[in-house]
């Protein structure tokens, strides 16, 4: 794809000025993109040979950036040493909204060269080799949607978040007239992802006012996380540059939130579609398992799919956010929806919200779909209802009970480590502390006056 670079590429382009700056990056335990800048000459003297460092404390801190206690891997008592970022060199690419730069992502590494288990693309980096130990590999896409607001991200802090201005009046479902107002801003996200060396597919308005979703060509899994990454925080910085902002959070107003809905299928290493086949629906047995195992996985990894206190109010009934633990043929009130035929042939998984880490979330797919395949699980009947008044387990309903959940989970310490697991066991612990804590808008104006 035009604008991504080869290491050789890269050093021509420092060589002849063209750029000067290359950003060493990772995604931290919430999904954001983190990292340094370093000089062109750093890069090539220095980074490229040997890496760079971080502090480790960048994958143990709360949203804020706060340093708290409870992690493993970083603390007061061990000194807050750093980790090593060891470039991906396959992930270079030119990020043309900024002058003159680049970006390549990174795996992380101890100074004794163990990998940081609980770093997201070594998460995802494992499920991947679970995968490819049967012969698979894995491709994904990820819907993300957000909702574009007419005052700049600073107006908006200043404004508390309150009575901001969305960018639409109404909704703007696949609407093309008022989403015309949005197309500079649209349109400059799309040409500097494609710049960036994404396949950008198109973009379409949604229900929410302001809301619509930019869409990207699949990927293998890890390409696809790292894509959503980069996208993600670039899309704020071109927002930023028009004077706008917008949000990702999974649930902003009362209204339709902000979902991430990942389409994920199988393969086999010689590209063959592994998961069509003679049964019925057109699947093939090993499909049938790994429905089975995203299915039977669910509650259990819901943690995974919704990291924050706001995913959860985003699974409301009759709001094309899943609620109920089913599966259907092209059924949106499902949490899992089959799409596709022969090799288009893929689950979708409606669970997340705009704020999920890509690369925890599609793990949690791959690990429940090699649990389905590993137990020969058998696949229910697809719901062919409305799966919001069928009767069926359903996702849990709060921070607090997802974390139990996955606290509890055999499948989970198997598939991702006890480290992992008591990693983010922790992040969702100061997740639900901080929120406890805080005194909300609602509650002043429940009670200043009238208790």
């Amino acid at each position: 794809m035009p604008g991504n670079l080869t290491t050789a590429e890269l050093s021509a382009a420092i060589d002849s000025g063209d750029i000067d700056t290359v950003i060493v990056a990772f995604a931290d335990a919430q999904g954001r993109l983190v990292g340094k800048r370093v000089s062109g000459r750093m890069w090539q003297d220095v980074v490229l040979p040997h890496g760079a460092e971080a502090c480790n404390y960048l994958l143990s801190v709360d949203v804020d950036v706060n340093t708290v206690e409870g992690y493993a891997m970083s603390s007061w008592e061990t000194g807050y040493g750093d980790m090593v970022l060891v470039p991906d060199l396959a992930t270079l690419r030119r990020i043309p909204w900024q002058p003159a730069t680049a970006l390549v992502m990174s795996d992380l590494r101890w100074e004794n060269q163990d990998v940081v288990t609980p770093a997201p693309r070594s998460i995802l980096d494992r499920q991947r080799s679970r995968l490819a130990e049967q012969n698979l590999v894995a491709y994904a896409a990820t819907e993300l949607e957000f909702i574009v607001f007419d005052d700049s991200f600073r107006e908006a802090w200043g404004k508390g978040y309150r009575d901001l201005t969305p960018a639409t009046d109404y909704n703007v479902d696949y609407n093309l007239l008022a989403t015309t107002r949005m197309e500079p801003l649209l349109r400059d996200i799309r040409r500097g992802m494609e710049g960036a060396g994404l396949y950008c597919e198109g973009v379409k308005g949604e229900c929410n006012f302001g809301q619509q979703e930019i869409g990207f060509r699949y990927a293998e899994a890890l390409e696809t996380a790292d894509q959503h990454t980069l996208y993600k925080n670039g899309a704020k910085e071109i927002a930023d540059a028009h004077g706008k902002s917008l949000t990702f959070m999974a649930k902003f107003n009362e209204r339709e939130g902000n979902s991430c809905h990942i389409h994920l299928s199988v393969r086999s290493e010689d590209g063959d579609a592994v998961m069509a086949g003679d049964g019925a629906h057109g699947f093939s047995p090993l499909m049938e398992h790994w429905i089975a195992g995203v299915l039977a996985t669910l509650r259990e990894f819901t943690l995974l799919y919704a990291p924050t206190i706001n995913s959860y109010k985003r699974f409301a009934k009759g709001s094309f956010a899943p609620t109920g633990i089913a599966w259907g043929l092209d059924n949106r009130t499902c949490a899992l929806r089959v799409v596709g035929h022969g090799a288009g042939l893929r689950v979708e998984n409606r669970v997340p919200g705009g704020d999920v880490n890509p690369y925890l979330a599609i793990s949690a797919i791959i690990a429940g779909g090699l649990y389905g395949i590993e137990h020969e699980l058998p696949l229910p009947e697809p719901l062919a209802g409305n799966a919001y008044d069928a009767g069926v387990d359903t996702l849990p309903t709060t921070l607090r009970e997802a974390a139990a959940l996955f606290a509890d989970s055999a499948i989970a310490r198997e598939a991702f480590g006890e480290d992992v697991v008591a990693h983010y066991l922790n992040q969702a612990r100061i997740e639900v502390e901080a929120y406890d804590a805080a005194v909300t808008d609602w509650e002043r104006v429940r009670g200043f006056e009238r208790l």
